[in-house]
């Protein structure tokens, strides 16, 4: 949440409940105004089973799958996620389904239990893009 609302508003907020929101936003890239519309969903229920994950996963064009490099078990989550998306996505069509893992909280290398380089490592198995930030910086 805290990279979502950085991202659309330019400031960080560092508590957020456990709440799950749909978020609109326009932009303009390249000449072109773009509207994102962004699912955000908490790591708690990121972990559900069924049609509310699968639901998610149709609804959207591409993914951005946030793990903190503080908590090794959101990283670890993310090969099985991926793998989901895939089989759901890439099934239907031939195309390439848009993922970027991004690894959060860059601002607190002294509690880094995460390398940048497994993120990356893992990235690259599997064919997604990746970024480390901080959405706090």
């Amino acid at each position: 949440a805290a990279l979502t609302v950085r991202f659309l508003t330019r400031r960080f907020i560092g508590e957020y409940g456990d709440m799950e929101f749909i978020y609109s936003h326009n932009m303009t890239m390249d000449g072109r105004e773009i509207l994102f519309h962004i699912w955000d969903v908490p790591n708690s229920q990121q972990a559900e089973e069924g049609s509310s994950e699968e639901k998610r996963i149709q609804w959207a064009d591409s993914f951005v799958l946030v793990y903190s490099i503080c908590d090794r078990a959101s990283f670890n989550i993310l090969p099985l996620k991926i793998q989901i998306i895939k089989a759901a996505k890439e099934g239907q069509s031939q195309e390439k389904v848009p993922i970027v893992i991004v690894g959060n909280k860059r601002d607190l290398h002294h509690q880094r239990v995460v390398s940048s380089e497994e993120g990356r490592l893992l990235a690259l198995s599997l064919d997604c893009g990746f970024y480390e930030v901080s959405a706090a910086e």
